[in-house]
């Protein structure tokens, strides 16, 4: 079993369309709060990423937000001031996504766009590869993440997913059921330090 004391959110900087995802994102940050996990996410404190921090860390959680210096003016609101949890500031993209990996025992995407999208592949592309086995968990809130899922489907039946057993990310309909999946895969998975230990990135 692994045990699960941190989980990685990716998610969109803007509300969206749908006032579902954003509904669905405080769920899940007070879900963490109220389970003692720490919440690691992009550290902005916009749209879906600011609710499901702001969630959580009103809630009595653990937050830890992991932002590169460029995207601080676009991603906090203008006076500036982060409010939630603390915040950890990387040179670039790589630091960020590096740090979040290395932070977070499990991985959750809720509906966001490209950076979100990007976040969830990469992801899913170093499980593929070999180089963790964490737990990953995709939000399909009112079917968002559907047509990739479908994708998905279309490049494993054309032959294109060498190791398909492990591009499987767990599919969760609504917030409140996100965690308890995680949790049950988590039992499933040998911990770090077996002789089949997954590779550091």
């Amino acid at each position: 079993m692994t045990e699960i004391r941190s989980v990685c959110v990716y998610c969109g900087s803007s509300d969206g369309a749908n006032p579902a995802h954003k509904k669905q994102a405080e769920i899940l940050g007070k879900a963490l709060a109220d389970a003692n996990i720490k919440l690691v996410y992009g550290g902005g404190n916009r749209g879906i990423m600011g609710a499901v921090a702001r969630a959580a860390f009103e809630n009595g959680g653990e937050v830890v937000g992991i932002i590169p210096k460029f995207l601080v003016a676009h991603e906090w609101h203008k006076d500036g001031v982060h409010e939630v949890g603390e915040v950890i500031l990387t040179e670039d993209m790589h630091e960020r996504k590096h740090l979040m990996f290395e932070k977070s025992d499990a991985f959750v995407a809720l509906p966001g766009g490209i950076g979100t999208l990007e976040e969830l592949v990469e992801i899913l592309t170093w499980s593929q590869l070999g180089r963790h086995n964490k737990p990953i968990a995709v939000a399909n809130i009112d079917n968002f993440w559907t047509p990739l899922m479908n994708l998905f489907d279309h490049m494993d039946n054309e032959g294109f997913f060498h190791s398909s057993a492990l591009v499987k990310p767990l599919i969760v309909d609504r917030a409140e059921d996100i965690l308890p999946e995680i949790l049950a895969k988590a039992a499933q998975i040998k911990p770090a330090g077996d002789t089949d230990t997954i590779a550091k990135l």
